[in-house]
Order: structure tokens, then C-alpha cells, then sequence
């Protein structure tokens, strides 16, 4: 039992009622009560509830008639009913829609103990079990795919940086995955329980941005009604990553730079400094010593944001991670769009791995999205790529022993389940973990370039 589960007692009978309050609450349960239906199913729709005890006979709304609306209306907390001795049929036809068990009036005492226990050990594990999958669902979005020796170096300075303090700047092009680095590196942080505080720069104008950032207080002008906290503020205890940073204006280049030194701002409105405790991560697609050279970014904010360099390589130059991708998003973008997992053709992967991707992996992913709904066959070929994706590109590609018959995204994927194979050992279950894909994929991809494991 979940220490504090709570239980609200829906029964006209104030001594029942007291008798179930005693029993629970020595057992430590909260008991609720509500004397008839229609205040109970307030109760319902007013707070969280584990388990409702809910007496069959009640003038007005009857046990039936609020367990019917309690399903009209989508809730699923457990309903013990309870009902006279020579009543039962009526309990056995309240589980038939929906009710969790029944008890007899006069109810024992341990028996009316036990099953509100095991009702409340089933709330708890169902919740367990729905956090743990949104957990994972989290944790699968913010994976980076690939086994690439450029997208590995990544990987491994990750594990690297993130439990340190430091500053971090995160280099790539637009669509490489900047964001998903500064949440890798937020949840491998000693702050990872604390907020990630997302800013992007280029997204918000100018006149905005410096309330945005560093928060305001009542009357700092027309229409601040009340003091706002910035996002310096609401990251605190976590991490803020300030996306396109080479976007900020230089006037607030400066009073960020005050921020990172002095570890204060100051909301606009006020003369009083507000103490900060953030980790700071930054990212951008632009050439900052350029911009530097240029009088556009300053030198000193450089070099504070530049503690440590993380630079993401674009998708041209890891070709090899495209089939590992492709599974991945395929698997994500189908259960987003309600279609089924599809499989594609030797074609369609060549088209993939001879294109530039100046939109990287994002680009990617919508070209992706975009061949999985307008598929009619069950695989994805080359009459559901766009035409721009037809025509032949100049790629770079890694030097490797072709095999026979093999196209070069073919061979760069069986050198890529390779060498997995040989880092694990021949280990199916951890080579298709390293790889970001299923088992299942896994045996036919293994069978299909002739790859034995143990």
C-alpha cells in the first residue's frame, strides 16, 4: 500500500462511514467522504482520488447511476461497491461496467482492508508503470542515433562534459540536433532533476528578449501588471541553454556576459540584483570568431560560453549513420501518425545516402514523414521521395571494401554493424542497443549482409 492513498467513501450512512474512516486511516489512508452521489462525483471531478467505496442503495443517485457517469466522463479510479447481503446481483452487474470489486453490508472489517489495499497497490503500479513509460518515451526522443566515429566522438564527450559545471558551446548547423545535445548534457548534469530552461534567440524579438531573459517587476512599464520572473531565474538549480546565440544583440551580449561573471541579473524595473545558480549551455550555427573579427560578437562572451566545444557533424559527413536513422524516425514519425512501420527499398536508402542534407537530420525527418503518408505500398521506394531527391549528388564518402553487389550505403552500414558486433562481442542484445534499433531489425539486417553473432 502507498503510504497516504486516498479513498473517498461515497454511502448516505454516517456510522458506515465512520466505521470505514476508522479502519482506513489507522491503516493510513486519507478517507474523503460524501453522503450521496452527486456530491461525490464533485469530489471526483475537484481533486485526485486512489479508490472510491461506493454504496449501492443512496436516495437521489444511485451507486449505479454515479458509476455510470463516472465512466461517461473518462474516470478510471477503482470503485469498490458496496451492497446488502441480498443484493449481490446487483453488485455483479455493476462490474460489468466498470466496477473494481464489491463488499457486503455489514462489511468486515479486514476483508474491507484488504481489497482497498490491493486497489491501491494497483493505482500505484499503474501509475509506476505509465511514468515509467513516458520516462522512456523521453529518453528514446532525446537518443542520439548513429555509430559513426564523428557522431561516437560526440557521444563520448557527453558522458565527458556533463556531470562537470562548465560552460558549454554547442556548434553545428541548423537541423544537426543542438538542442539534443544540451538535453544530453543537462541529463547527465548533477542538476539533472532541476529545470532545463530553453531560450532560442532568434526566435523571440528584441524588444522582448531582455524581459524574457532576465524577467521584470510590476510597473517596469506599460502593462507589467506583476513581477515576472526571466529564464535566469526559472533555470535555477538547472541548466538554461541559449539557442542561436549568435543572434543576440550586442547591447545584451553584455548584461549576459555581467550574468555569467557575476552570476546575478537585474529584472528590468528594478535596482535590485537577483542572485542566479544555472549552468549555462549555448549553441549556434554561426561562425563566432568571424563575427568577432567583424565587431558583431564579443570576444569576452566568446570565451566565457566557450569553456568547453562540442561540434556536431552535419549529416554529409556520417552518410553511414543514414539506415540507423531511418529506422529510428520511421519507428517514431509511424506511432506519431498513426501508420504502420514500413520497410524501405535498396533504392530509396541510395537516394537517401546520395543527397547533400543541408537541413541535416531534420531535413531528413520530414522527408521521411512525408514519404510514410503519402505510401500506398507496404515499402517506401523512390516513386515517394521528392524529385529533388532523385537527381544525383557529390557526397564524400568513407573510404571502405565494397562487397559485390553492394551499394556504398549498403557497405557503409554492414561496416557499421561490424564493427558494433566486434565492440560487443558478437552480443545481439547490446549491439541492437548501441545501434538504436530492435532486435528484430537487427537479425535481418545481420542476415542479410551474412553476419553471424552468438
Amino acid at each position: 500500500m502507498t503510504p497516504q492513498s486516498t479513498v473517498l467513501v461515497i454511502d448516505d450512512e454516517p456510522a458506515h462511514r465512520l466505521m470505514v474512516r476508522v479502519v482506513l486511516g489507522d491503516a493510513d489512508f486519507k478517507v474523503l467522504e460524501a453522503d450521496n452521489g452527486s456530491s461525490g462525483l464533485a469530489t471526483l471531478r475537484a481533486r485526485p482520488v486512489d479508490v472510491v467505496l461506493l454504496d449501492m442503495r443512496m436516495p437521489g443517485m444511485s451507486g449505479l447511476d454515479v458509476l455510470q457517469k463516472m465512466h461517461e466522463e473518462g474516470m478510471t479510479t477503482p470503485v469498490i461497491m458496496l451492497t446488502a447481503f441480498g443484493n449481490v446481483s446487483s453488485a455483479v452487474e455493476s462490474m460489468k461496467i466498470g466496477a473494481w470489486d464489491y463488499l457486503t453490508k455489514p462489511t468486515d472489517n479486514d476483508e474491507l482492508l484488504a481489497v482497498v489495499k490491493k486497489a491501491a497497490e494497483h493505482v500505484r503500479l499503474t501509475r509506476e508503470n505509465r511514468d515509467l513509460k513516458k520516462q522512456i518515451g523521453r529518453l528514446q526522443e532525446t537518443r542520439i542515433i548513429g555509430n559513426s566515429r564523428e557522431i561516437r566522438k560526440v557521444v563520448e564527450l557527453i558522458e565527458q562534459v556533463g556531470p562537470s559545471e562548465a560552460n558549454v558551446l554547442i556548434l553545428g548547423e541548423s537541423g544537426t540536433g543542438k538542442e539534443l545535445v544540451a538535453q544530453q548534457l543537462h541529463e547527465q548534469s548533477t542538476r539533472a532533476k532541476g529545470p532545463l530552461v530553453k531560450v532560442n534567440c532568434a526566435a523571440l524579438p528584441e524588444n522582448l528578449l531582455e524581459s524574457e531573459l532576465f524577467g521584470y517587476v510590476r510597473g517596469a512599464f506599460t502593462g507589467a501588471a506583476q513581477d515576472k520572473p526571466g529564464r535566469f531565474q526559472l533555470a535555477g538549480g538547472g541548466t538554461l541553454f541559449l539557442d542561436e546565440i549568435g543572434e543576440l544583440p550586442l547591447t545584451l551580449q553584455a548584461k549576459i556576459l555581467r550574468a555569467l561573471q557575476e552570476r546575478i541579473v537585474e529584472p528590468l524595473g528594478s535596482v535590485t540584483p537577483v542572485s542566479i545558480d544555472v549552468r549555462f549551455i549555448a549553441a549556434t550555427n554561426r561562425d563566432l570568431p568571424t563575427m568577432i573579427a567583424e565587431g558583431k560578437f564579443r570576444e569576452d562572451l566568446y570565451y566565457r560560453l566557450n569553456v568547453l566545444e562540442i561540434r556536431i557533424p552535419p549529416l554529409r559527413e556520417r552518410i553511414e549513420d543514414i539506415p540507423l536513422l531511418v529506422d529510428y524516425l520511421l519507428d517514431k514519425l509511424g506511432r506519431k501518425n498513426n501508420r504502420p512501420i514500413r520497410t524501405v527499398s535498396r533504392e530509396f536508402l541510395d537516394a537517401l545516402g546520395r543527397h547533400e542534407w543541408r537541413g541535416n537530420v531534420r531535413e531528413l525527418e520530414n522527408v521521411l514523414e512525408r514519404a510514410l503518408i503519402l505510401c500506398r505500398a507496404d515499402i517506401l521506394d523512390l516513386r515517394d521521395l521528392p524529385d529533388h531527391l532523385l537527381a544525383p549528388a557529390p557526397t564524400a564518402r568513407p573510404a571502405q571494401l565494397v562487397q559485390p553487389g553492394e551499394s556504398p550505403l549498403e557497405t557503409a552500414e554492414r561496416h557499421a554493424l561490424e564493427e558494433t558486433l566486434r565492440k560487443y562481442a558478437g552480443h545481439r542484445e547490446r549491439t541492437a542497443q548501441a545501434l538504436g534499433i530492435s532486435r528484430r531489425t537487427l537479425q535481418y539486417r545481420l542476415k542479410k549482409y551474412g553476419l553471424t553473432t552468438r
